[in-house]
Parts: C-alpha cells; structure tokens; sequence
C-alpha cells in the first residue's frame, strides 16, 4: 500500500460546544493521509492516475471553514467520508488527525485532537 500525506494544513473555523468558539472562532489543523495505489503514477507521471492533493486541500477546506460543528469529532468524519466518496475509485482508507491547538480550556497542554481511520490503511 501506498500513502499520501497532507501534513498540517491550517484553517480557521468557528467549530466548539461554547458559544465563544462559535461566535471568536480559531485555528485548526489537520493532517490528512490517504491510502493508495501510486504505482500507475508513478511509472506514467500523469496527475490523472493520482490523487491531486490540491483537490484534497480545497474539499478539506470547505468543510473546516463551512458550516460550524459543535465536535471535532463530527468535523473529522465529515472530512473522512468527503475523501472516501470523492475519491472511492482510488482511495481505500484514510487517516484524519484534527488538532485544536487552543481550546478554551484552563491549563497548561499544546493542544487537543481527535485521530480517526476510515476504510482500509
């Protein structure tokens, strides 16, 4: 198996259960990696037989600067399904880390994520 990475892409959503984090919002990053055949792409240098990780930039962006979500949760998921129904002829899983890196939260930490895998890695 094969994998492509997209590492730490940062966005700004208004994603959170307090009403501060709706209405404020923040930083998110996410790290995206996905699993599949690169051989074909590879051997032919044809963008065509290849996941345009430009197209994942863009569909992930969507969704973490759309709608709010009150979970990260649900916005990983919403990320993860995105990629598996876009790209289902060559993608077979994938990986969604989203990290908040400063919730509202007293204390001292480097930030909070979820870590979900979808489909096959």
């Amino acid at each position: 198996m094969d994998y492509i990475h997209l590492n730490d892409l940062e966005f700004y959503g208004f994603h959170g259960a307090l009403p501060e984090e709706t209405k404020l919002g923040q930083i998110f990053r996410v790290t995206i990696t996905l699993a599949c055949d690169l051989k074909r792409a590879g051997e032919t240098d044809n963008l065509e037989e290849t996941v345009n990780y430009a197209e994942v930039f863009e569909l992930c962006k969507e969704i973490v600067e759309g709608r709010p979500y009150l979970l990260i949760e649900a916005v990983a998921e919403k990320i993860a399904s995105s990629i598996l129904h876009t790209y289902a002829a060559k993608v077979s899983g994938c990986r969604i880390q989203l990290v908040k890196p400063n919730p509202p939260i007293v204390g001292h930490y480097a930030s909070v994520a979820v870590d979900i895998t979808r489909g096959t890695l």
